[in-house]
C-alpha cells in the first residue's frame, strides 16, 4: 500500500477507533506530553517570548521528529496516532452528561463536570452560565479536538497528527494572558492561532452546511460568523462560536469567568441563552461535522493515492 492509501486507511481506523473506545484511559500519550512539557517548563522558563519560543520549539520539533518515525509504519501507526490525537468522541459524551446533568437542575453535577470542557471557574456560574460554557467549549472543540488533527493528518500524515496535538496542547497548558505566561506564553498562541487558521474555517463551513440536522439554519449560521467571529479575542475560537450560535438560533458570550480573571466576551449569534437542550442539539451538530471532517480527510488521503498510480504510469 502507497503512502496516500495507508493515510486514508490509517485515518478512517483511527476516527472509528475514537468513536468505539474514546480515549485511552491509562498511560494517554497527550497527558504524557503534557507531563514532559511542565518538566520542561521548569528548565526553560524565563519571562520573555524567546524563551518560550525555545520551548515550543523544542517540544514541538521533539514530536515532529517522533511522528516522522512512526510514520514509517503505515496504515496501523496512523490509527494509532489518529485514536492517540482525536478527543471528538469523549467532547460528546461530556457533553451529552452535561446537559443531563443541567435538564436534571443538578448544578453540583454540572459544576463539578465542567473543568473537564473548559479552564472557567464553574463555583462562579449558575445555570444558564454552565450552560453557555459547555456550548462554547463544545463548538471550539469540535475543530481543536478532530477537525484540525484531521486537517494536519491528511495534510501530513502521521507528523501532522502529533505535531498539531502537541502545539494545541502547549496551548491550553501556557497559551494565557496572566503575569505568568503572556510573554512566556506568546509563541505557544500564536502558533496554534496559525496552525488552527484553515481548519477552523473548515469547521465553521461544515457547520454551516449541516444546521439543518439539527433543525438549524445556514443562513443564521453563516451571518453570525461574518458579522459577529472577528469580535472575537481568539482569531479561530470566533468562527467556531459563531456559526454554532447562529446554526442553533441561540446568543453565546457575555461575561466570561476564568481562573485568572474576568473577560467580557462579545455577544454571537441572536437568540435566547442556550440551555440543556441546546447543548444536546451543539453535541449532535458537532457529532455530525466531525464525521464529515472524517470523511473529507479520508478523501484527501484518497486523493494522494491517485495522484501517485498516474506518477507511476
Amino acid at each position: 500500500m502507497n503512502r496516500g492509501g495507508a493515510r486514508a486507511l490509517g485515518l478512517a481506523i483511527g476516527y472509528c477507533a475514537d468513536r468505539v473506545f474514546r480515549d485511552p484511559t491509562r498511560l494517554h500519550p497527550v497527558a504524557g506530553f503534557g507531563t514532559a512539557a511542565s518538566r520542561l517548563e521548569h528548565l526553560t522558563y524565563r519571562d520573555s517570548r524567546a524563551a518560550g519560543a525555545a520551548h515550543v520549539a523544542i517540544l514541538v520539533g521533539g514530536t515532529v521528529v517522533f511522528g516522522v518515525v512512526l510514520g514509517r509504519g503505515g496504515a496501523p501507526a496512523t490509527a494509532l496516532a489518529t485514536w492517540a490525537v482525536l478527543g471528538g468522541s469523549s467532547l460528546a459524551a461530556t457533553g451529552n452528561t452535561m446537559a443531563d446533568h443541567l435538564e436534571a437542575n443538578d448544578l453540583l453535577a454540572a459544576r463539578t463536570l465542567l473543568p473537564s470542557l473548559c479552564g472557567r471557574d464553574p463555583d462562579l456560574l449558575d445555570s444558564a452560565g454552565l450552560a453557555r460554557a459547555a456550548l462554547e467549549s463544545v463548538a471550539e472543540n469540535t475543530s481543536d479536538a478532530t477537525v484540525a488533527p484531521l486537517f494536519w493528518g491528511a495534510v501530513a500524515g502521521v507528523p501532522g497528527l502529533v505535531g498539531y496535538r502537541a502545539i494545541n496542547t502547549l496551548d491550553a497548558m501556557i497559551g494565557y494572558r496572566n503575569d505568568r505566561y503572556s510573554r512566556f506564553g506568546w509563541a505557544a498562541a500564536r502558533t496554534d492561532d496559525i496552525a488552527n487558521l484553515i481548519p477552523a474555517r473548515l469547521a465553521g463551513a461544515l457547520t454551516v452546511a449541516l444546521a439543518p440536522t439539527v433543525g438549524g439554519s445556514p443562513r443564521q449560521a453563516l451571518r453570525a460568523w461574518r458579522r459577529d467571529a472577528a469580535a472575537h479575542p481568539s482569531p479561530n475560537a470566533g468562527v467556531a462560536e459563531a456559526s454554532m450560535a447562529g446554526a442553533l438560533r441561540v446568543t453565546l458570550g457575555g461575561r466570561t469567568a476564568y481562573r485568572h480573571g474576568v473577560e467580557q466576551r462579545p455577544e454571537l449569534g441572536d437568540g435566547p441563552a442556550p440551555g440543556g437542550a441546546d447543548l444536546r442539539r451543539a453535541v449532535r451538530l458537532s457529532t455530525t461535522v466531525q464525521l464529515a471532517s472524517a470523511a473529507l480527510a479520508v478523501a484527501v488521503g484518497e486523493l494522494v493515492l491517485l495522484r501517485d498510480r498516474r506518477r507511476r504510469r
